[in-house]
């Protein structure tokens, strides 16, 4: 059975949301095929051991690493991807990012455009998100034609007192950037939100923000359970002309005049590589031979401070980070990361990520004194280190690259956190297998030899193709990606929009 749409989306994450908003004045008819269904909600959504302990929304889905070990990504199927389960963080790349720059463990090697290219599509991306921020608290803040259109979210009393202490201690706490409603969030459950699942409102993720508008206008529809297994194109190879996708057991088929795959970086690249034919014979879209390659995932690390005599009564922790060793002004010489709070680490939370065996009341005595930071470190592109489909599976093989870098950062943090007053600090760093901001699968570029699609997210070697998730981030910085896709995202619409209307 084959039915038919201007434009077919795959994938309702933050990059097909956000593309799909982008074109829902148009009136093209737009069908977005996601391969979960909508979160509902459930006892399970603000409890603690369910999610953290038991896994409760977690994928049965296993990848394959290189190395013959199975594993599960952590990855999420649902309405909105997987920001229905983010930290809410939507950070703007830095200036610096977009330029070639010099590593501990190598070079970045920057975007085919500047950062200015892309400002005024985070300023729409911001006002979509609701994020709540300030740009004046932070050096490295890139400029903005204008402020936040909501304040930071505010810092809980004991947070006011770090932010203080680190102040002290010489580096520039700055708000973060939250896509966070907080009443609406604290109105279901006093908790925090990262890694909490979104079955409300408080979270304004791909679902509550640029989808739910989408789905506003009458033209665009969504169509859940629909796993997309592969691509087919005309005899030429140059155009597609369906996506072949099974629901409650049935194959079925959508034709369109256009095609966005927005499925997340390992995903898209996966289904791209399965969509190989005769014109195509390496994937769809992979004249560059660069298809699944470069594949990046920030270097990351937990760490506690702990002070014995400051209990932690926070509930949602998470409102400030600080990017002193961002950039390379800083006593290293070379750019080092991001530190941002985690949300409010519980005992029972602290008992599943706890590197042994541990009795839960000792884990929930180090939780009651313990302040959760991420430390993020951009991770370089390397064409070996790549998405794969082996019969049917996804094969992984990531190449760990910058360490250094991260080393050096999680080493300057410490001092901070020491010098802030913090005599105790833990550090667990995540090893290759914990996909964190996956990017890079399908870099985006001008020249076609190099790169999957080009600056406005087209298909070098597809005219009718789209790619709009995470895939196409030529680097990786050390922020979080999901403002940045979704800022690619409005750019690529407005390019559609451009070509329709033949202004390109």
């Amino acid at each position: 059975m084959t039915t038919t749409a201007d434009v077919v989306i795959v994938g309702s994450g933050i990059g097909g949301a956000s593309l799909a908003h982008s074109l829902a004045p148009s009136g093209l008819r737009i069908v977005i095929l996601e391969r979960g269904d909508y979160l509902k909600d459930a006892p399970q959504a603000r409890d603690d051991i369910a999610i953290f302990q038991q896994g409760f929304y977690r994928s049965s889905e296993e990848w394959l690493g290189t190395d013959g070990q199975s594993f599960l990504p952590g990855n999420y199927y649902y309405v909105g991807g997987n920001s229905k389960f983010f930290g809410a963080v939507m950070y703007r790349y830095r200036r610096q990012d977009f330029a070639p720059r010099a590593h501990m463990g190598g070079a970045s090697p920057g975007w085919p455009i500047a950062y200015e290219d892309l400002s005024p599509w985070y300023d729409r991306a911001e006002a979509i998100f609701r994020v709540h921020g300030s740009a004046e608290q932070d050096p490295t803040e890139p400029r903005h034609d204008g402020p936040y259109g909501y304040p930071p979210v505010p810092d809980e009393p004991a947070i006011a007192a770090i932010r203080r202490r680190l102040e002290g201690a010489g580096v520039h706490p700055s708000a973060l950037p939250l896509a966070i409603d907080l009443d609406a969030w604290l109105e279901r459950a006093r908790t925090g939100w990262d890694a909490f699942p979104n079955t409300g409102r408080g979270k304004i993720d791909a679902e509550v923000g640029p989808l739910a508008s989408a789905l506003n206008h009458p033209n665009v529809s969504l169509v859940t359970g629909a796993n997309v297994s592969r691509l087919e194109t005309d005899e030429s190879g140059r155009r597609i002309t369906a996506a072949v996708y099974v629901k409650d057991g049935v194959e079925l088929c959508l034709s369109a005049g256009l095609f966005v795959v927005a499925a997340g970086a390992v995903q898209s690249a996966a289904l791209l590589l399965r969509s190989a034919n005769r014109v195509h014979p390496t994937g769809l879209a992979n004249g560059s031979d660069q298809l699944g390659r470069n594949f990046m995932n920030h270097n990351t690390t937990a760490m506690l401070a702990i002070d014995p005599f400051m209990p932690n009564d926070c509930v949602y922790q998470k409102t400030i980070a600080f990017n002193d060793f961002y950039n390379e002004n800083n006593e290293s010489g070379f750019p080092l990361g991001n530190v941002q709070l985690l949300g409010r680490i519980t005992g029972n939370i602290l008992k599943a990520n706890f590197p042994g065996p541990a009795p839960g009341w000792f884990t929930k005595l180090l939780a009651r004194y313990a302040y959760g930071w991420f430390l993020t470190s951009e991770d370089l592109p390397n064409p070996d280190s790549r998405v794969m489909v082996r019969d049917g599976r996804i094969v992984m093989h990531w190449v760990r690259s910058n360490m250094r870098a991260h080393e050096a950062l999680i080493a300057k943090t410490k001092a901070v956190m020491r010098k802030a007053g913090f005599p105790i600090v833990l550090t667990h760093t995540f090893g290759r297998k914990t996909t964190s901001h996956q990017c890079g699968t399908a870099r985006l570029g001008n020249d076609p030899r190099v790169s999957v699609v080009d600056p406005d997210c087209r298909s070098h070697d597809v005219e009718n193709l789209y790619i709009t998730d995470a895939s196409v981030l030529p680097t990786s910085a050390a922020v979080n990606p999901a403002l940045t896709i979704a800022a690619l995202a409005l750019k690529a619409g407005a390019s559609i929009l451009d070509r329709r209307n033949g202004m390109v």
